[in-house]
């Protein structure tokens, strides 16, 4: 071997050495990144799936809905000199022509009086249509309720109001306190 052949030699093993280590190098970024990707996609698989389980323990469907009030409201009734109780929520014209159901939470906190309660909406056209709601119980429970169900109601594109009305005539007793809680209309 001459020094030519051994000069081309080394030339080959030292350019083929470096190829291999640019080639090398180029891949730990790809690595990085692609590991990168994989992290953010089990991060957020794991958090859907915790979501997910947290929903279903809280109950929380995947209903569509349009909360009114979230926070409980209290009907205080004393019929001595009141005949009936309210508790409205001022709905401002608004449209409710796409929801299909009225839902809500109760509890009656005297267990041994029998309430009913008086759902009524009422539109901008004074069109008012109500439901009763008989013997309210005294643990929570949640109800729905059709939009169907309020017959004397033809227009609900621009509704003015809701509310619940604990009348002298429908309770057992003088003296009570409603909760409701959590109102929203559904649209399934």
């Amino acid at each position: 071997m001459d020094k030519k052949d051994i000069y081309e030699h080394l030339a080959k093993i030292y350019l083929d050495a470096s190829s291999k280590k640019k080639k090398r190098n180029k891949a730990y970024p790809k690595l990085f990144k692609n590991l990168f990707i994989v992290s953010i996609f089990l991060m957020v698989g794991l958090s859907t799936t915790i979501f997910s389980s947290v929903s279903k323990r809280h109950n929380l469907h995947s209903e569509t809905a349009l909360i009114l009030q979230n926070d409980p409201a209290k009907i205080n009734f004393n019929f001595d000199p009141a005949k009936k109780e309210v508790y409205s929520l001022n709905l401002n014209h608004l449209n409710l022509a796409r929801f299909k159901m009225l839902a809500f939470s109760i509890r009656n906190m005297e267990p041994r009086e029998r309430i009913a309660l008086r759902i009524e909406f009422v539109n901008a056209f004074k069109e008012r249509s109500e439901i009763y709601l008989r013997n309210i119980p005294s643990n929570w429970k949640d109800f729905k309720i059709n939009l169907t169900d309020f017959k004397n109601l033809n227009d609900w594109s621009e509704t003015t109001s809701l509310s619940f009305c604990v009348e002298e005539w429908n309770t057992s007793g003088k003296k009570g306190i409603v909760f409701i809680d959590n109102v929203r209309l559904l649209k399934a």
